[in-house]
């Protein structure tokens, strides 16, 4: 690799446990290519908008218990994706590193607040009216917030989300996964080289 050629920013892992077999490929540099599939319809839509609006290539495989619950499968999902992030990048040099935005999604708008801080926190504040989303099988929207509690463990990132007004559940938690994913995707931005910390890592 040439002075010149910037890191490929990638990484892939398998976890595996007693309820859940999970693989993941993420390219952060990506074109927002995504192959995800858990055995959870509107999770494996939300897993697209993840890449999608990122602009990450992202394929997650996951095979889990979801005859018993989707509990597990979206935990270790948001674990290993989680994980997988940290490692693909790096030092986090010349990253933006801060990043916050607003999406709308029809009556629903959701603001995501994040910093690559190194210093994981969720702040989930995404008060939804309850009912499952109808798929095959129908979806928890509560999920969600495991997901991202656990996304952000593995990843050591702050993350802010708040719905700012909205009604459908299906709207608001896609709103909400939009506005994570675009967020991300603005932070990860390379702009130069330095290491946007004074404490020297993050």
């Amino acid at each position: 690799m040439s002075p010149t050629t910037p890191p490929t920013r990638s990484a892939g892992d398998e976890r595996v446990t007693k309820e859940t077999r999970i693989s993941v490929t993420l390219d952060v540099d990506g074109d927002g290519t995504t192959d995800c599939r858990t055995g959870l319809p509107f999770f494996d839509h939300m897993l697209d908008q993840i890449g999608r609006h990122g602009g990450l290539d992202l394929t997650l495989h996951a095979e889990g218990d979801v005859d018993v619950d989707a509990h597990h499968t979206v935990e270790d999902s948001g674990i290993l994706l989680g994980e997988v992030l940290r490692r693909a990048l790096g030092d986090k040099r010349g990253v933006r590193r801060f990043a916050s935005i607003r999406v709308p999604l029809d009556e629903a708008v959701v603001e995501a607040v994040l910093d690559l801080s190194g210093r994981p926190y969720l702040h989930y504040e995404i008060d939804i009216p309850g009912e499952k989303i109808l798929g095959d099988p129908p979806f928890d929207p509560q999920l969600m917030e495991e997901f991202w509690r656990a996304f952000v463990m593995s990843s050591g990132i702050t993350l802010h989300l708040t719905l700012v007004r909205g009604r459908n559940t299906h709207h608001i938690i896609e709103a909400s996964v939009k506005a994570a994913a675009r967020a991300l995707r603005d932070a990860v931005r390379v702009e130069g080289t330095a290491l946007p910390s004074t404490k020297g890592t993050l």
